[in-house]
């Protein structure tokens, strides 16, 4: 099956979120998948965020992340999951905030170059400065981080059409084979 960043991949709201949602089934260390472990993923995915990011308003058209700075990118990731993670279940720490701020410096250059690793640190120090933290949200499925931006603040799932779909469709399941075992 050939892997593709589409819609989904980009359910995250914010770059930095996306960023870090690049790891699938990050909780589950058996299934957990590193899309950035392919190099030439990093040139699909700045592909993908031009087109499907939901912050590519804010941002120019980013190059893919170069071969010199790729570890300090997946550092930077590692710290965005990290301390949002914290956020939303109420752990968050200085530490966390201080790996995160240390690491965005780290990649934040004074060239000028419209850089995916320099856009992610911008997008990840907005976040952190500007906080819809109230709105940020683990998704229930998959674990991943987004955006809660429904009116009533009630968003379970990063991406309904998926994960969403996927949860309701295990529910109802359960549901039709409790039903069955009660039956005579």
């Amino acid at each position: 099956m050939r892997f593709s960043w589409n819609q989904h991949r980009f359910s995250g709201g914010l770059l930095a979120l996306d960023v870090a949602n690049s790891v699938i089934l990050r909780h589950d260390k058996a299934q957990r998948r590193d899309r950035f472990a392919d190099v030439a993923a990093f040139a699909g995915f700045a592909d993908g965020a031009n087109r499907y990011c939901g912050e590519r308003l804010r941002f120019a058209a980013p190059v893919a992340v170069n071969g010199s700075v790729r570890s300090r990118f997946l550092e930077l990731r590692e710290s965005i999951d990290l301390h949002f993670r914290c956020v939303v279940t109420g752990e968050a720490t200085n530490a966390s905030l201080s790996r995160l701020l240390a690491d965005c410096a780290a990649l934040l250059g004074d060239d000028g170059a419209t850089s995916l690793e320099t856009e992610t640190a911008l997008s990840a120090l907005r976040l952190a400065a500007e906080p819809p933290l109230e709105r940020l949200r683990i998704c229930g499925h998959c674990g991943w981080l987004f955006l809660d931006r429904s009116r009533n603040r009630s968003r379970m799932w990063c991406d309904m059409a998926v994960c969403g779909n996927r949860e309701k469709a295990r529910r109802h399941y359960r549901r039709i084979k409790n039903r069955e075992e009660v039956l005579p």
